[in-house]
């Protein structure tokens, strides 16, 4: 009986993660990694700053599918197989510690994503797995009871089972299509917040944790998150801003990045607690200058550009303010009112939403329903989550079922 033929189509995480599986699992497979670039896992690379976000420390496969806008539902039963302790045991095995910090996120001890794509080349070829790069494919094909991969060279290649983990790349939509796949739309999603007032974008560094930021679209709210922001030169980013983008990705793209923020800069206090501090503040500093007199837990520059809002001058005093100025300033602070003019790029974490429907696809096995020995892994099909390895834990659990599949003998 002839080895069965495995090939995978996208030298990334899934890719190589799917193929490693599967020549793990059956070492009589004979399995091809193809790459179209000649520079594989440049995801793996750039991701985290250079650092390389692997996972994140959540074990409870309830509360991971919680942090997937798109995929969540399908995911449950596939982290019950393969979830973040696994890939910390998996990279142990394969002689790469991970650490995991304050907020969850998990990377390499040694702080270099370089750590990660090593061990992942490193482990293709102990698992025998033939990795060919700079090898564009342009066509596949049913051919029997297997696939014919047609290469921009023109030479063609055959194999029984095939996996697709090409991330959110043109000829991976077009594969799967012509295999008969529906796709969802692919919009941009992890991306940051454009503010076009300048006097805004010039607090450029600071940054505030926890505010509370609502999303509203077309005049109707429609998210929230809590978390750390960040001012930028061109608007907000950070974790919350992330999160919101990821969860709105499709109602943003759909308004051309048109809406409005309400940042709450104290969500810890109640308006009225807000209200109370500031009556206690103009009474005890009555002679004191507000601007450079704050009185409430923000940064110095921040403040003087909340007061101005409000037309408060650099030399008024706390006794000079009049308590109905005060009640304007009060939902200043708790739900500020900024216009989002457009979307900036998230340059570590470039994620899209979209992709092969999950209706389509098998949890158990990353087999299609439609075509018998396609299997799928990774960005191509239609999960993503948000910022904290959760994207790279989804790429490491469906490319692990895949190839435990494709290895499997029937």
């Amino acid at each position: 009986m002839l080895p069965l033929q495995i090939v995978v189509i996208g030298g990334g995480a899934a890719g190589f993660f799917g193929a490693i599986a599967c020549a793990e699992a059956n070492p009589q497979c004979q399995v091809t990694l193809i790459e179209a670039s000649r520079q594989p896992l440049v995801k793996v690379l750039i991701s985290g700053g250079g650092r390389c976000n692997v996972t994140h420390a959540c074990f409870s496969a309830e509360e991971l599918v919680l942090n997937y806008p798109r995929g969540g539902k399908a995911l449950r039963g596939a982290f019950t197989r393969f979830q973040p302790l696994d890939t910390v045991a998996w990279f142990a095995a394969h002689g790469v510690k991970l650490k995991t910090e304050a907020d969850g996120r998990m990377f390499p001890i040694t702080d270099r994503s370089e750590t990660i794509a090593e061990c992942l080349i490193k482990a293709v070829f102990t698992a025998g797995v033939k990795l060919s790069i700079g090898t564009p494919v342009i066509s596949v094909q049913r051919q029997n009871e297997g696939f014919e991969i047609i290469f921009k060279s023109g030479e063609t290649q055959y194999c029984d089972r095939l996996l697709l983990s090409t991330g959110s790349s043109v000829m991976g939509y077009k594969i799967a299509r012509e295999l008969g796949h529906h796709l969802e739309r692919s919009v941009p999603s992890l991306f940051t917040f454009n503010i076009a007032d300048p006097a805004f974008r010039a607090l450029a560094g600071i940054s505030v944790n926890p505010v509370n930021l609502r999303l509203s679209v077309g005049g109707k709210p429609v998210l929230q998150q809590t978390g750390p922001l960040l001012i930028t030169h061109w608007g907000v980013s950070g974790p919350s801003v992330l999160k919101l983008s990821a969860w709105g990705a499709r109602i943003l793209h759909d308004t051309r990045y048109q809406g409005k923020l309400y940042i709450n800069w104290l969500p810890n206090l109640s308006q009225e607690q807000v209200k109370q501090r500031l009556l206690a503040i103009k009474e005890e500093w009555g002679k004191k200058v507000m601007a450079l007199h704050r009185g409430v837990d923000l940064p110095h520059r921040l403040w003087q550009y909340i007061i101005s809002r409000i037309n408060i001058t650099a030399e008024d005093r706390w006794a000079e303010i009049s308590n109905k100025t005060l009640n304007q300033l009060v939902p200043e602070i708790c739900h500020g009112e900024y216009l989002i003019s457009g979307k900036g790029a998230f340059k570590e974490e470039f994620v899209t939403c979209g992709g092969v429907s999950l209706k389509e696809v098998n949890f158990k096995t990353m087999e299609s329903k439609l075509v018998p020995g396609l299997h799928f892994a990774g960005e191509i099909l239609d999960i993503d989550g948000i910022t904290g390895g959760f994207n790279f834990q989804s790429a490491w659990t469906t490319a692990y079922l895949a190839g435990q599949s494709m290895g499997s003998i029937e």
